[in-house]
């Protein structure tokens, strides 16, 4: 906090993510893998330094009651901003104590010889390491504000691309669909599926799913864009002569904020019905429940044959079509203010591949963060190995965020 001529106070900011959007163009930086890494580097020893000092020196201040109405009101709010800030900076401090003494006593134990001893020292080492890596997330956690939209509902969609290897694509995108069904009953999530498009050999076209809980759109806005596949057919030439081919599926996540504020103006539509397609009870092919809506000024089309009535279908068609006109105008909103970057936010516009599953290697590869997982079964499973994987995309995000912050406070000061 500074003291101007003028008497008033202004609070030094916290990391403020206007300034520069999450981007995954520099995970290279080997010394920035991890969270515990990044806590010791000496930018961020001396930010947290200064941060501290600010809560101890507000602290006095608020105590010392010599302030007027308004100075203690704005110190009450930046006191509550740094106070879990602070007190997770002392919980770090305490964990490094705690490893510094243990491995000075590591070192005399292995000058005795004492290897029983040692051992278990060496296992609370460990255990005091994992402990300060989560504290580490933990800050970072604090120091990057939460984005707008965490919180939301999403629509995820999931479309089949094509290849050469007929219904590869097909497949994929239902297990990938499937995956992320078992993945919101994972995180007791709701799942309602607005749209299915099987394909003709058991495969799926395209199906779009509205997924709501708590922080939906925190876990999955990373899951947009291109998922390639590589694996042997199980039936036809290809898997005879063990020929492996390669496919992708598009996963688009938009979200879906519980008040869209989108003016659709009825001239603008044109709402068609069909008879519904697919997995659905005796009313399938026998009523024209399924409703297709297309929005003439932008050729956005949307697609729900959820339930039996129409009616109901038209309000969840609109609804989507609503949330996918809302995130044009973030995008737009986006791109105007960060023109020179660009959010990841699961859009048709990530057009590059960001993971792919490998199916004769066991093998799952994040390119955005250079990170492989093995058991493919066990992700397409959709629970704990996916959780984990979606779990290092937020953390790589997280620590990225502060890099990112931390770098330009350096060039700032330089």
């Amino acid at each position: 906090v500074r003291l101007h001529n003028h008497g008033s106070w202004r609070p030094k900011p916290l990391l403020d993510t206007t300034r520069f959007t999450l981007s995954f163009n520099s995970w290279h930086r080997k010394n920035h893998q991890d969270a515990q890494a990044l806590w010791k580097h000496e930018t961020v020893q001396k930010y947290m330094e200064s941060l501290s000092k600010e809560y101890q020196h507000i602290s006095h201040l608020l105590s010392a009651d010599s302030l007027n109405g308004f100075e203690q009101r704005a110190l009450r709010r930046r006191c509550a901003d740094l106070s879990p800030i602070a007190a997770a900076f002392q919980e770090i401090k305490e964990a490094e104590r705690e490893v510094q003494e243990l491995e000075a006593m590591c070192t005399e134990l292995d000058s005795r010889d004492e290897k029983q001893l040692l051992e278990l020292a060496l296992e609370e080492k460990e255990s005091l390491d994992k402990k300060m890596n989560v504290l580490c997330r933990k800050l970072f956690q604090l120091l990057v504000p939460k984005e707008k939209y965490d919180r939301s509902p999403v629509i995820l969609e999931v479309t089949a691309g094509r290849t050469t290897g007929g219904d590869i694509c097909q497949q994929f995108t239902k297990e990938m669909f499937d995956m992320y069904q078992n993945y919101a009953d994972y995180k007791r999530w709701t799942f309602d599926i607005v749209n299915y498009t099987p394909a003709e050999i058991g495969g799926l076209h395209h199906a779009a799913a509205h997924i709501s809980g708590e922080n939906v759109y925190r876990h999955l806005k990373y899951e947009g864009g291109t998922h390639r596949v590589q694996r042997i057919p199980e039936t036809g030439m290809s898997s005879r002569m063990q020929r492996i081919h390669t496919g992708t599926m598009s996963v688009i996540v938009l979200p879906q904020p519980e008040e869209v504020d989108v003016k659709v103006d009825p001239k603008d539509l044109r709402i068609d019905t069909f008879r519904a397609r697919g997995a659905g009870g005796q009313h399938v092919n026998k009523t024209d429940s399924a409703v297709r809506i297309v929005h003439l000024p932008t050729g956005l089309a949307v697609e729900c044959q959820q339930e039996r009535s129409q009616q109901m279908n038209k309000e969840i068609a609109l609804r989507t079509l609503r949330a996918k006109l809302y995130q044009q105008v973030i995008e737009k909103q986006i791109s105007q203010e960060q023109s020179a970057r660009k959010l990841q936010l699961g859009t048709r516009a990530q057009s590059e591949r960001i993971r792919t599953y490998n199916f004769t290697q066991d093998r799952v590869t994040d390119h955005r963060i250079s990170y492989d997982a093995r058991n493919i079964k066990e992700i397409l499973s959709g629970k704990e190995a996916l959780d984990k994987l979606i779990n290092k995309l937020l953390e790589f995000a997280e620590i990225e965020a502060v890099t990112q912050y931390l770098e330009n406070l350096q060039a700032l000061e330089g």
